[in-house]
């Protein structure tokens, strides 16, 4: 099995349904755009304190690895405890802009994510405050909002309510911020010029059928525990990946899981063309259409 990691090759022996099982887990595909935003994540982490702290926000389709990418890079960062054990560090916050926004409501996601177990107070002005000083004392270096999209759910003043907000947290603490999410948070930023010039876009296109996405396939080739090599770099294979999964990897990843199961439950512990038409997979298009129609 050398066409497999050395790591992988262990699980590749497991019966079939443990390989199963050990698929439907999170995994880390390794690619070079990826690689290249943790980088640029970890600049603004070993960013000193200064009056204008960089920021940066990590721009793609739905679907696309922004959260992966995140979950990565807090990974590197985990909470640890502080010195005089009083207070928990926490390098890296991770927070969720809610789909509904309110200030409130992301002050208590905020909250929450700094491990209080009281994340609802009477007042904003409190919440606010509370907020603040947690991000102090936890000593947090990057504020992370993933869906920042989401902010344009929201009024056009509650956005800039918004907007301020992240304005407010950067000066007053001097840490900075990622936000994360579809186009639409690009436009929401770019309301307001001093953000905008403040933000650095990392963008995560749709994949195409180029040298990129066949260096893609080859990192799965290697981590799916399969006990015999696939062909996924066919040109025939390949387009009918891109096709169905339109160009997002977490429909190319879905899409490859499910086919090595089925690799697997056959006993064939390839993938090939055949394999792929039997799975039990729609793309995102195919889902939404049969969604509307059972709307109508």
């Amino acid at each position: 099995m050398e066409h497999l990691l050395p790591s992988v090759r262990e699980t590749a022996l497991l019966a079939s349904e443990d390989r199963i099982a050990k698929l439907c887990g999170d995994s880390w595909i390794g690619y070079s755009r990826a690689g290249e935003a943790i980088t640029q994540l970890e600049e603004l982490f070993r960013c000193p304190k200064c009056v204008r702290m960089p920021n940066a926000l990590i721009i793609g389709p739905t679907n696309n690895g922004k959260s992966m990418i995140l979950e990565r890079f807090r990974c590197r960062h985990l909470p640890h405890q502080s010195l005089n054990r009083k207070y928990e560090i926490v390098p890296v916050v991770i927070v969720q802009m809610p789909s509904d926004p309110t200030l409130n409501r992301f002050y208590s996601e905020m909250i929450g994510a700094l491990g209080s177990p009281v994340t609802v107070y009477k007042s904003l002005v409190q919440c606010e405050r509370v907020a603040i000083r947690l991000l102090e004392l936890t000593q947090t270096r990057v504020l992370v909002i993933d869906e920042l999209h989401n902010v344009l759910a929201g009024r056009i003043q509650k956005q800039r309510e918004f907007l301020n907000v992240l304005r407010f947290i950067g000066n007053k603490l001097r840490i900075s911020i990622v936000g994360a999410g579809t186009r639409e948070a690009y436009l929401a930023i770019r309301t307001d010029d001093q953000l905008e010039n403040r933000f650095t876009p990392i963008i995560l296109p749709l994949w195409q059928d180029d040298q990129e996405f066949m260096r893609l396939l080859s990192s799965f080739q290697t981590m799916l525990p399969l006990r015999k090599p696939s062909n996924l770099l066919d040109p025939e294979i390949r387009m009918l990946i891109l096709t169905q999964s339109e160009g997002t990897i977490g429909e190319i990843a879905t899409f490859l899981t499910k086919a090595a199961c089925v690799a697997i439950r056959s006993g064939k512990e390839y993938i090939d063309k055949e394999t792929l038409l039997q799975v039990q997979y729609r793309s995102p298009t195919e889902r939404r259409r049969t969604s509307e129609s059972m709307l109508k």
